[in-house]
């Protein structure tokens, strides 16, 4: 009897038990109330469960699991207003939320963190986020707001020149930052030589980069990740916004196709400096522009499926008359599906277009000469985020990317090259990833990544020793020949030593299958990407990073400090005296060799108020290690600068006027001059030792700018922004050549070659 009222007690306790561990999933999408936009990044938490939330992903979507009962449900970001949500949890349920914008200040924040104390409490080091509505208040060069030009300004990441688009991350080269448009790889993210980006703010949403400590859904490049998603469109009413510029103009349309259901956003842009060469008899024939469109649309098919359409497709022209001409551009298209499988396990399958080509041509004296080149992707790519509960989320999935490239060809009636196959590739990942809050002060993000590259025929390839042919394969069409294996670890923490600091660290393993053949630091149409070969092995490196944070004041202030430390494998190089032009193929002008990266980043910015801005500093070194170059010696990569500062400032003078200026100060860039020269028959040749073993003059520039908003006149609005590049008109250094000195040719003289001095900018903005 004793043991049977003891097992009823037993039974009656675990049954109680059970029910009160009973845990619920409430899950939905997060969207601005005004717009129908979708929202990512929001915080979802509990007054009675504080430490317990989540945040939406890139597509809003949020999932929360939570223990039977009454809680008070509360959406924060910073630009929104909280809501509180009352909710009885007794099932499962699905709960959408619309936030409305704030009109407080907090809007003027320019790198956000989610939530209060949420950007030290995620363990996400090197991590920024851009606040695309801040963009067009700073001063840039012509006038145009530029995404790639601000991300310059952030510790760690470095311009590649004068005005240029391109950037350095970490001590990496250009092609080793991973460029996305709405999953899409870009290639070549400049127009105009690198003075303006392919990315038209209008159109764009949401812009995070990542400094090598990527989760393991992203691979495929060693430095960086920028990751671009354009607005969705509104789908509450039409709007129409634009801006008038002294060299360009853009407007960008977007609205409902089905209110509440359906969107869509057309966006364009054009420069019309050929339209001022017309009005010329001299320079009528001539062409230099350029021009992007970028559209996208979707639909929601029921309450848990979504279909994404979007593209991009922009090209550069320049040319003068019959003589000279060249064009090259980027397209890129995706399709991707939403697909709310159950409350905790989300869906996102995309198929993905990407193409980049150039082509140039040269008629001269009777002779043509034509160049061109492309690189074109078709890539299905398969993510699962699965959340467990509010402790784990697991993100699995798949890529699978076909490369179709074509090397760069000469012909002429001077060169004529025997006709080149385009070259194949399969790239293929699968990866996993953690994200576990282990302690209450204590987060890890954990994930694996395997990644694979094959070769496909049909071609022949060569086989290199120190540059003498030593083999050839052929590879019959769609025949494979070797195949790349490499497993990718990654490792990111986040420990908190009080509510307002903490300490991050990470390890990561990052390997590259494509390889851009370059000869300048800056971004040119002419450089050429070439996917791995029996010569070309996968680039590799390994990152490790450390960092303090530290937020004071409510999260006014930040402070952080961040460490790092770079292995690099596989790197290349082209060898002395290498000739691109004449050689039947570059791989046999290549060495390669290793690397390594290393330095230190501080930022202090300041986040709300009328006074906002950072300072950032980046002292770094960046170096290489090539058999064949600088007598098998370390030499500093042309992308190494020891020092890197930027500030930034934005003044709220009143509801009219905003005040920005920008200052930045870096070393010059590492070039090789010439160590001497020699006389062959009258005739002065130089010659050169060390490789990259002179600088450019330092260079420091202060730009400022002012914003004009009108009042609104009913749905119309508008506002001026005028600026000026380089105030006090400083003379830096762009290129530097030498030659004999006119009155004595035993020596030699340096030429320095400026770009701009002053440049002065007015863009009119609307928007009704």
């Amino acid at each position: 009897m004793t043991k049977t009222i003891l097992a009823s007690f037993v039974l009656l306790f675990t049954a109680n038990l059970l029910h009160a561990q009973q845990k619920f999933t409430i899950s939905g999408t997060i969207k601005d109330e005004a717009s129908g936009e979708t929202m990512p990044g929001v915080s979802i938490y509990t007054l009675e469960l504080p430490d317990v939330g989540t945040s939406s992903n890139t597509y809003g979507f949020y999932s929360l699991t939570l223990p039977e009962g009454e809680y008070h449900l509360i959406f924060s970001t910073i630009g929104y207003e909280n809501d509180t949500v009352s909710v009885t949890l007794k099932a499962n349920m699905k709960l959408d939320k619309g936030l409305f914008g704030s009109d407080t200040k907090l809007q003027e924040v320019v790198i956000t963190a989610n939530n209060k104390g949420n950007s030290i409490r995620k363990a996400n080091i090197g991590l920024e986020k851009i606040d695309v509505k801040e963009v067009e208040k700073l001063p840039i060069i012509f006038g145009e707001k530029d995404i790639l030009k601000t991300i310059q300004l952030m510790p760690g990441v470095k311009s590649a020149g004068e005005g240029n688009s391109g950037f350095f991350v970490r001590g990496g080269s250009t092609d080793q930052n991973l460029i996305l448009l709405d999953e899409a790889p870009v290639y070549n993210a400049s127009h105009l030589f690198g003075f303006f980006s392919t990315f038209n703010s209008d159109a764009l949403k949401d812009v995070t980069i990542i400094k090598g400590n990527s989760p393991a859904q992203y691979g495929g490049r060693l430095s960086s990740v920028l990751d671009v998603v354009m607005k969705e469109g509104n789908n509450q009413k039409y709007s129409v916004n634009g801006g008038l510029g002294l060299i360009s103009s853009r407007l960008a349309v977007e609205g409902p196709i089905q209110k509440g259901k359906s969107s869509f956003i057309i966006s364009g842009r054009r420069t019309y400096a050929d339209l001022f060469l017309r009005a010329s008899e001299d320079f009528k024939d001539n062409s230099l522009y350029f021009y992007d469109l970028n559209a996208k649309a979707n639909i929601w098919l029921n309450e848990n499926n979504r279909l994404f359409v979007s593209g991009y497709f922009g090209r550069d022209v320049l040319g003068f008359g019959d003589t000279f001409g060249t064009e090259w551009g980027n397209g890129t298209g995706t399709i991707r599906w939403n697909s709310l499988i159950s409350p905790k396990l989300f869906s996102n399958t995309s198929l993905i277009y990407s193409n980049y080509d150039y082509e140039i041509s040269l008629n001269s004296g009777g002779s043509e000469f034509n160049v061109n080149s492309k690189i074109r992707d078709w890539n299905l790519k398969q993510d699962f985020e699965y959340t467990l509960n509010h402790k784990h989320k697991f993100r699995f999935g798949f890529n699978s990317i076909y490369h179709t490239i074509t090397p760069s060809r000469f012909e002429g009636d001077v060169v004529v090259e025997e006709e080149k196959n385009s070259r194949y590739g399969l790239e293929n990942a699968i990866y996993f990833n953690n994200t576990n809050q282990v302690l209450r002060n204590l987060t890890i993000d954990y994930g694996i990544r395997l990644s694979s590259y094959s070769i496909i025929g049909e071609d022949t390839y060569n086989v290199y020793d120190n540059g003498v042919l030593t083999d050839q394969i052929y590879l019959s069409k769609g025949e494979f020949g070797k195949t790349y294996y490499n497993l990718e670890p990654r490792f990111q923490f986040s420990y908190m030593l009080s509510n307002q600091n903490s300490i991050k660290g990470g390890y990561a393993r990052n390997t590259q299958h494509l390889h851009l053949l370059t000869n300048s630091t800056s971004s040119s149409p002419t450089d050429q990407w070439i996917g791995n070969s029996y010569n070309l092995k996968p680039e590799i490196s390994d990152q490790v990073s450390l960092g303090y944070f530290h937020n004071f004041n409510n999260s006014k202030y930040q402070i952080s400090v961040e460490g790092y430390y770079k292995d690099l494998k596989n790197q290349v190089d082209y060898k002395n005296g290498a000739d691109l032009i004449s050689v039947d193929d570059v791989e046999s002008e290549l060495l390669f060799g290793k690397g390594r990266a290393y330095g230190a980043e501080f930022m202090l910015k300041k986040t709300t108020g009328k006074l906002t801005g950072w300072i950032g500093y980046t002292l770094s070194r960046s170096e290489k290690k090539i058999d064949g170059i600088n007598n098998n010696e370390w030499y500093v990569a042309r992308q190494d600068r020891t020092h890197d500062l930027s500030v930034v400032t934005m003044y709220e003078l009143n509801d009219r006027w905003s005040l920005s200026g920008v200052f930045v100060y870096n070393t010059g860039n590492a070039v090789t001059f010439p160590s001497g020269k020699y006389n062959i028959e009258g005739n002065s040749v130089f010659y050169y030792t060390e490789r990259n073993g002179y600088r450019m003059p330092a260079y420091h520039r202060l730009d400022l700018g002012a914003t004009y908003t009108r009042p609104h006149k009913g749905k119309f609005e508008s506002s001026w922004n005028f600026s000026i590049y380089n105030a006090y008109g400083r003379e830096n250094a762009y290129t530097i050549t030498f030659e004999d000195h006119p009155d004595d040719p035993t020596r030699t003289r340096a030429l320095q070659t400026s770009l701009f001095r002053w440049v002065p900018s007015v863009t009119y903005n609307f928007k009704f």
